[in-house]
């Protein structure tokens, strides 16, 4: 028996991210909604959301989602925690039975601040820098344990099953966010499982990826001499260890770190007649050759303070904008917009390679 069909669907996989730029708190309903527009995208091998501004009683501490095979990994994992962390709150993460959903993991979340005896912010070494150390120790060196998301007052929810049942299993209609981002899986090279569900994750990114990465052996190199380490089998997880990598530790802006990605083709540069701007250009093709995404790919990601929508350079995959009142849409689908908020006041296509960035008021 095959777990897969024997044919590809070009553009399958959904994404749907919604925003409310005054970061005012709403429910699931709407991205749930959304999502049930676009179930033929997915084929029942991976789902999840991402929901940010969940946790005020924790906020400054980094919430950890932990996925556990077994009681034995629950102890190593706690183990590693405490040589590097203080736990602050622990806890399983709430679910309930749901009929089509099995075969889980056990779930698990963490509340805690680096060890401060631990903790060396020589040599320019920041907090974030330890803690992402630390989840790479822990997704490399803990058998049978997965950090599923890492950031302050943020969480992902993600395991095979279609949208629908996963909102339902993690009991999402508990939670209230600013922003939501989610999405369902159509796998083309690599089987379902839990870990390899979508968003993944890294401190406040979270990155949901409709396509392929052919660059992605290019890609997995580069950050790995950053210290990243990608081990949950899908070349998506790439995507959120680059972001982290161009924003927080070269401190490119969003709209800098999505040129790096996606930069125009080089025959494109030459036809700039800006000098200033194809400098620019020929500088980050340059400097980020290891950061440039090749392959059809169309990108949500997710950060704490808004979010932004990021397509290859010949729009190989769907991906579509929209705006009413303060809410703001990323989408694969323009119709999963409208089944999500109703009738936009505007939508539009994102262009190629062009990021689209919606970001809180308060950031603005």
């Amino acid at each position: 028996m095959h777990r897969l069909p024997r044919f590809k669907i070009p553009a399958a996989c959904g994404t749907l991210g919604i925003l409310d730029r005054s970061g005012k708190l709403f429910s699931s309903e709407e991205v749930v909604r959304g999502m049930a527009n676009m179930h033929e995208r997915g084929n029942g091998l991976g789902a999840g959301y991402v929901a940010y501004g969940i946790y005020p009683d924790h906020a400054q501490d980094y919430a950890l989602h932990v996925m556990l095979l077994d009681s034995q990994a629950k102890d190593a994992v706690e183990e590693y925690l405490r040589s590097t962390c203080e736990i602050k709150h622990d806890e399983p993460i709430p679910t309930k039975q749901t009929a089509t959903i099995s075969d889980e993991p056990g779930l698990w979340r963490y509340f805690v601040q680096p060890r401060q005896d631990r903790l060396d912010l020589r040599k320019g070494r920041t907090e974030q820098d330890y803690m992402v150390s630390m989840i790479m120790g822990l997704n490399r060196d803990v058998e049978g344990g997965y950090v599923a998301s890492s950031g302050k007052n943020m969480g992902i929810f993600k395991g095979v099953g279609y949208p629908e049942p996963i909102a339902e299993y993690y009991r999402l209609d508990e939670y209230q966010a600013y922003l939501w981002v989610s999405h369902t899986r159509f796998p083309t090279n690599t089987g379902g499982w839990w870990g390899g569900a979508h968003p993944f994750g890294l401190l406040e990114w979270s990155i949901v990826h409709n396509g392929e990465l052919s660059s992605y052996g290019v890609n997995k190199r580069y950050v790995k001499s950053f210290g990243y380490e990608c081990t949950l089998f899908t070349d998506s997880e790439v995507i959120s260890y680059m972001l982290d990598l161009l924003c927080r530790k070269h401190g490119l802006s969003v709209e800098m770190a999505s040129l790096a990605m996606a930069p125009p083709e080089w025959e494109q540069v030459d036809e700039v007649s800006d000098p200033e701007r194809k400098r620019l250009l020929k500088t980050l093709r340059t400097t980020y050759a290891g950061a440039l995404l090749n392959g059809p790919f169309a990108v949500i990601a997710g950060h704490d303070t808004g979010m932004v929508g990021l397509s290859d350079r010949l729009k190989l995959r769907p991906l579509a904008a929209a705006v009413k009142g303060d809410k703001a849409y990323l989408g694969s689908e323009e119709a999963a917009i409208w089944a999500a908020g109703g009738k936009p006041e505007q939508a539009w296509p994102v262009d190629a390679g062009k990021p689209v960035c919606f970001d809180l008021y308060s950031a603005s």
